[in-house]
């Protein structure tokens, strides 16, 4: 296993890309620590690493970069690492979860380098664990993950999507749901998707989850607020059986059906 940054490794040219989880310093796991301690570079998203805890980014070298700069910062990383210093390259959440270890391993093997350094992903909690959690259990049952930025992705694949989701009765995480720059796209996914659901099924929406200004809050698909939402949230939406138990989001497996049966004499 090659989580952390090994000594015996003596080029120094290692280079792991670094799940922080959500935001809180808490749910930064203990192999992510390690990995951060032991780095001599760190480069990230300026938003993450002032997320890091202070004494992670003492005496290292940072390679920092604004939104929308990902492409520029992982060649950084991946110089860095190829000179010979240790590097993390970190990402909220978990890096392979709409992060930027499939970008670093591109950029890899379009630059023959596979093999050139000691490469591996350090796991995060991801963004769509942490909102559910907060929520209750609305993902106990299968679910699906779509992203509403058309940056990579053409808006019509992503319809596509929704469409296929809302009619395999997934329940819904709704990742980059609304932004400045587009709007409208959380409502045209929203009407998608009530051609598949009922105006009660729950929606939960999840802002700035385990950071500073949490918010979270569960409602019927019929009186979801898109003008609540930004690029900060998370959106899930239920499936047939999901429903709201209290101040709890729940979409049942099938457990109780076994429960009732085994009540019934």
């Amino acid at each position: 296993m090659h989580a952390t940054f090994s000594a015996t490794t003596a080029s120094g040219r290692i280079l792991r890309v670094i799940g922080l989880g959500p935001g809180d310093q808490a749910c930064l796991t203990p192999m992510a620590y390690q990995a951060l301690q032991e780095a001599q570079c760190i480069a990230g998203y300026s938003l993450y690493l002032d997320l890091l805890p202070p004494e992670l980014l003492r005496t290292k070298k940072r390679i920092s970069s604004g939104m929308r700069g990902e492409q520029a910062r992982c060649q950084q990383a991946i110089d860095s690492a190829l000179s010979g210093v240790p590097t993390a390259l970190v990402c909220s959440g978990d890096p392979g979860v709409y992060a930027l270890a499939g970008l670093v391993l591109e950029l890899l093997e379009a630059e023959d380098n596979l093999d050139a350094l000691d490469f591996s992903v350090v796991p995060g909690v991801p963004a769509l664990c942490a909102c559910a959690a907060l929520l209750g259990a609305p993902l106990t049952h299968d679910f699906a993950c779509i992203s509403l930025s058309d940056l990579l992705t053409p808006w019509e694949r992503i319809e596509q999507r929704l469409h296929a989701a809302g009619m395999a009765d997934f329940v819904l995480v709704l990742y980059n749901p609304r932004s400045k720059g587009r709007p409208d796209h959380l409502a045209r996914a929203m009407t998608i998707l009530k051609k598949y659901r009922s105006a009660e099924c729950p929606v939960g929406l999840v802002r700035k989850a385990y950071r500073q200004g949490q918010s979270s809050e569960i409602v019927t698909l019929a009186d979801f607020d898109v003008e609540k939402v930004d690029m900060l949230s998370l959106i899930i939406v239920g499936n047939s059986q999901s429903y709201q138990a209290g101040r709890y989001m729940l979409t049942p497996r099938g457990y109780h059906l076994d429960v009732a049966k085994a009540k019934t004499p």
